[in-house]
């Protein structure tokens, strides 16, 4: 470690991140929009929502790879 991170407490590092935008909250958050893309995609009821299903599932993939870098 270097010098500095060893002088600095281990909470500010975390005050400065935004609680909301952690890795857990922005976790389950991405994998609740992976679920939804299958459900949607899963569903026999409207075009539309199969329609997108594909987008929201990828999007959620690239949410979780993203977020999965973030501090706890």
């Amino acid at each position: 470690m270097s010098e500095m991170a060893q002088d600095q407490p281990a909470d500010s590092a975390h005050s400065r991140w935004p609680r909301a935008l952690r890795r857990g909250p922005m976790e389950t958050l991405a994998t609740i929009l992976i679920a939804a893309g299958v459900l949607m995609l899963l569903q026999p009821f409207a075009l539309v929502l199969y329609t997108h299903s594909f987008i929201t599932t990828l999007a959620g993939v690239v949410m979780f790879t993203i977020v999965s870098k973030f501090p706890d």
